[in-house]
């Protein structure tokens, strides 16, 4: 009977650990499966600010803004490789005072898309493309009838074969000797006068056009991409994104720099604030100056370029 039990009891305790390590592996394998294939993020913000005056003595405008953004993230990986694209639009308005005009204040299109294959221990060579502009004329203002950019005037196409260094999910730094870069002003005017670095038209002694300038130009050089994501605290994160690209024809020394950076700091599900800045110096971009706004340019050269806004507003994530 003793014998009887304890074979019993054996065979028992054999099933019930079958039956608690089987589904146990496949759970395991489970999981390791389920960190390749395709990961998408899509995030939606609108924010909205104004302010009204009524017999103030200090003085000041109504004024009444909208900025939106639609940011969308879309990753495949495989065992030995990995595909990450991303899209960012942002678009914002502002009118200020009773009759005042409604301006632009923001305007961004810019999509990139990356392929990895590995190479060696958190390595990947790699293949990328950008491509970046904006949706709608932009303006000289207070002067709203001078354009001095459009939809692909400029737009910058950036194509690059490189390394790939990647640590997790929140660091990036792509290196790539062999890149091009093309950028295009799809508008006779603005290619005319030479804007963004495109050649400019030729004239004759009494001002006439002998060609149009070229819409298109095309550099050689090398390109490096730095993207970094860090939890400063429960709710505020900081990232990253900084792009530069040297010419390797025309003065190398000179290099592009692209760079953002952006402060989310989450309030709920629904609502948070953000701080972004951008930083441009492109050699080729030429700013007048006009200091006191009578037409006399004090300046005329390339110049660092700078945006930052602040926004809090409504943010959904799904």
């Amino acid at each position: 009977m003793n014998k009887y039990f304890l074979f019993v009891a054996i065979m028992f305790t054999k099933i019930t650990f079958a039956q608690v390590v089987d589904p146990e592996k496949q759970l395991r394998t489970k999981d390791i499966d389920t960190l390749n294939g395709w990961k998408s993020s899509n995030v939606i913000g609108v924010n909205f600010s104004q302010s009204s005056f009524t017999n103030w003595a200090a003085g000041g405008q109504n004024s009444i803004a909208v900025n939106s953004l639609f940011s969308l993230s879309a990753k495949y990986k495989s065992k030995h490789s990995s595909w990450d694209n991303f899209l960012d639009l942002g678009y914002g308005m502002q009118k200020q005072g009773k009759d005042g005009e409604v301006i632009k204040t923001d305007d961004k299109l810019d999509f990139t898309s990356k392929y990895g294959k590995d190479a060696f221990k958190n390595w990947f060579y790699a293949a990328l493309i950008n491509f970046k502009s904006q949706m709608t004329p932009g303006y000289k203002y207070p002067n709203d009838s001078t354009i001095i950019s459009d939809f692909l005037a400029p737009a910058y196409i950036t194509t690059a074969l490189g390394m790939d260094f990647k640590k997790g999910e929140n660091l990036s730094i792509f290196i790539a000797p062999v890149s091009g870069r093309i950028t295009i002003v799809n508008s006779t005017l603005l290619a005319d006068a030479g804007s963004y670095g495109v050649e400019a038209a030729t004239y004759d002694t009494t001002g006439k056009i002998i060609s149009h300038g070229k819409k298109i130009r095309s550099e050689f050089g090398g390109y490096m991409r730095i993207f970094w994501k860090i939890d400063i605290m429960k709710n505020i994160t900081f990232q990253s994104k900084v792009d530069l690209f040297s010419n390797y024809i025309k003065h190398p020394e000179n290099v592009d720099v692209n760079w953002e950076a952006l402060i989310s700091m989450k309030v709920n599900k629904y609502i948070s604030a953000t701080i972004s800045t951008n930083l441009i110096y492109d050699d080729d971009v030429i700013i007048a100056v006009d200091k006191n706004n009578d037409g006399i340019i004090e300046a005329n050269g390339p110049r660092i370029q700078f945006k930052e806004v602040l926004a809090i507003g409504f943010t959904y994530k799904f």
